[in-house]
């Protein structure tokens, strides 16, 4: 009886071992996949079956997820041609105008359309990369891409999630990284810009109360930077039509920066607006010392002498 249990126990070892054996390593999921990928595309044939097996070995191998994150948030989007009433949507021109019956102009514009189940398991795949690496840049930027492609013109969870991000590195400065690489704040910073643009291209009032909510809080974590001063003074100049308002904020970056080209052009064309020439005049010879476009300098130039 002894012989039979050690015999079974030195077979079932024996399996194990081999079983352990025969396990795929991650590293070759990873170049299946990467090989599938070039060969067909991110949503390619037999994809989705190696990342299904890959998760199966590996549930936290951050290659894996980050794969999946992919290839779900990929499937889900298929494109439409969409016709609005509008010559921009989403910031965007359209792809060509039409005359309806009345003679009124129909634009159309290609639109991203989303399965809602896909992109929920995109979202829910990201989420648990964030949360087995919190630091992380890269994975909260894929979140944050991925909502404001999905929300369009309504970006609210979008602008949320990008507003918690903010609010986490200004109170517990945490060491980023991205792409296995430390980042300092100037990355974060022109991280948190891209998305700022982002929502004052898009045009609609959600993306511009979220572009202003986004700029204000940055402006009171970085008081130096003359950059959130400028979108707040362009979310007056652009969304409200609040030239005084907007000169303010355009007044407090200059005073951070008195040779910020982006406020001193903005003011000229306030300026020029209100037919205020000494202040267009006092923007125009700023210009002509700043800027490095030799085109743009000889015409602030000519423009000058005009003035006097």
């Amino acid at each position: 009886m002894k012989k039979i249990l050690t015999i079974l126990v030195l077979l079932s070892s024996t399996l194990g071992a081999v079983s352990a054996q025969q396990k795929t390593a991650a590293s070759e999921y990873s170049t299946r996949y990467q090989m599938l990928v070039d060969k067909f595309g991110p949503t390619g044939l037999g994809i989705e079956t190696v990342i299904l097996k890959w998760e199966t070995d590996y549930p936290e191998d951050m290659d894996m997820l980050r794969a999946k994150f992919s290839y779900y948030l990929t499937k889900s989007i298929s494109t439409e041609v969409v016709s609005r009433d509008t010559d921009r949507y989403l910031g965007q021109k359209p792809l060509m105008s039409l005359k309806d019956s009345l003679g009124n102009d129909v634009y159309y514009f290609q639109e991203n359309i989303f399965d809602e189940e896909l992109f929920s398991t995109a979202i829910q795949t990201v989420d648990k990369s964030i949360s087995l690496k919190p630091l992380d840049l890269s994975l909260r930027i894929n979140k944050i891409t991925a909502l404001l492609s999905y929300e369009k013109e309504e970006p609210d969870l979008a602008a949320q999630t990008l507003r918690s991000l903010v609010d986490y590195n200004g109170t517990s400065h945490p060491k980023w990284t991205y792409a296995d690489t430390a980042v300092d704040d100037e990355f974060f910073c022109g991280a948190v810009q891209e998305y700022c643009y982002s929502f004052f291209k898009t045009g609609s009032p959600t993306s511009f109360e979220a572009f202003l909510s986004i700029s204000e809080r940055m402006a009171s974590l970085y008081p130096k930077n003359p950059l959130y001063q400028d979108n707040i003074g362009s979310y007056y100049q652009v969304y409200k039509k609040d030239e005084k308002q907007a000169l303010k904020y355009y007044g407090k970056a200059l005073k951070l920066d008195p040779n910020d080209y982006t406020a001193v052009k903005n003011c000229i064309i306030i300026a020029r607006r209100q037919k205020n020439t000494k202040l267009e005049k006092k923007y125009l010879q700023t210009l002509v010392k700043i800027t490095p476009d030799e085109t743009e300098k000889a015409s602030a130039q000519i423009r000058l002498s005009s003035l006097k």
